[in-house]
């Protein structure tokens, strides 16, 4: 006697499990045998098969033949659905992230341009210590960048208390620099000193070591001393500039006005404007990458960012009149550029082998020191030597 129904065409898929009351039964439904199964199959509605128990709770089965293509688009559509919603909800939340990036960005590059700007106007002894205490954090993330696990993979970093000791020495560079206007002796007594230090260290001493630390005292204590030779060591009233006429006389009058002041200021601007020209135009046109140093870097962010650098050079020239010749605003504005670009590549070089995207994570939506005053590291020395040596004299 056969126990059991069964059904060669339909292939049965359980949906639900649903407490109804059990309907009566007609004398169409068949009634298994088995007692331990005590449930009848109901009727046979199109593709729909219902099964009945004496415990007042059906089971609905889906039977589907092949060709049935309504099911499986539903299925596919419903799969769809659920696959779409996760990724309008990962894209929402990018969008999110995106938007308080660049408001934190925005904000703290404001803060940051509005502190600088009153430091360089005040000059002397607070722009050295504010530089000082920026060559101070910077430095001390260059050598945790060259203590990183990319670096070190490949090198023997220095030792600690040698990268320690090279922080402090950079930072004191610039206070030496206001102080004694020249530094190129103490540069020279400090190196020697490090590479004897490293030289007659315990364990075995390698050259990587003693390049690592020599470099570090010269990109991050030597070349910042150039902003404090620009801004604090030309002073020469610039008589030419109109803003000086009217500054108040407790604020120092027209001679606080010299020409490094008005370098320093025209060098600074300038690159804060190649950098932004830069970035607008890599987003608008960019399609040729400029170096594998930096992927998101193309030529045409390049081109345009030269062009805002030297039109932002040229146009506060004419405001603070100086240099007076529109070749010497042309040429300044070109000098700060490549030395922008060249202190952006360097340091897109250095953290590239490090592994990391920032040096740092102290200011919030920008990285660290060094992420932020890369484009300025070459450009002061640039920016003296050319006011210095090329321009014939001071206020031209």
């Amino acid at each position: 006697m056969a126990s059991s129904v069964e059904i060669d065409r339909f292939s049965l898929i359980p949906l639900a499990l649903t407490p109804l009351p059990s309907p009566r039964p007609s004398s169409k439904t068949l009634v298994l045998a088995r007692p331990s199964l005590k449930f009848s199959l109901g009727r046979l509605h199109g593709q729909r098969t219902v099964f009945f128990s004496n415990r007042r709770r059906f089971v609905t089965a889906v039977a589907r033949t092949e060709p049935d293509q309504r099911g499986e688009d539903s299925a596919k559509e419903e799969d769809d659905r659920g696959l779409k919603l996760p990724i309008k909800d990962d894209l929402g939340s990018e969008n999110q992230q995106k938007e308080s990036q660049l408001k934190k960005r925005v904000v703290f590059g404001l803060g940051i341009g509005i502190l600088v700007g009153g430091v360089v106007l005040a000059g002397g002894w607070i722009f050295t210590a504010a530089l000082a205490a920026a060559v101070f954090v910077g430095a001390r993330e260059f050598f945790e960048l060259v203590r990183s696990r990319g670096i070190t993979a490949g090198m023997t970093p220095p030792p600690r208390y040698v990268s320690r000791v090279c922080s402090i020495i950079c930072a004191v560079m610039p206070l030496l620099t206001l102080y004694f206007g020249n530094i190129d002796v103490s540069v020279t007594s400090a190196a020697f000193v490090v590479a004897m230090a490293l030289l007659l260290q315990r364990g075995n001493p390698r050259f990587a070591q003693l390049s690592s630390t020599i470099f570090g005292l010269f990109y991050c204590g030597y070349l910042p001393c150039f902003w404090v030779k620009l801004r604090c060591g030309l002073a020469a009233p610039a008589l030419n500039t109109r803003i000086g006429t009217a500054w108040p006389f407790l604020l120092g009058g027209q001679a606080h006005w010299t020409v490094g002041l008005v370098a320093t200021l025209i060098s600074m601007s300038s690159i804060i404007a190649a950098d932004t020209y830069a970035f607008l135009g890599g987003k608008a046109f960019g399609r040729t990458p400029l170096t594998n140093i930096s992927p998101k870097k193309t030529w045409e962010g390049v081109i345009v960012g030269l062009g805002g650098c030297i039109a932002t050079s040229v146009l506060l020239s004419k405001i603070f009149r100086w240099p007076t010749s529109l070749s010497g605003a042309i040429a300044f504005g070109f000098l700060n550029f490549f030395g922008s670009l060249f202190g952006d590549l360097t340091e897109s070089m250095i953290k590239r082998d490090a592994g990391v995207k920032d040096s740092g994570s102290l200011i919030p939506g920008h990285g660290g020191i060094l992420d932020r005053v890369d484009s300025y590291i070459f450009t002061g020395a640039l920016a003296y030597s050319f006011v210095k040596t090329f321009l014939p004299l001071y206020g031209v």
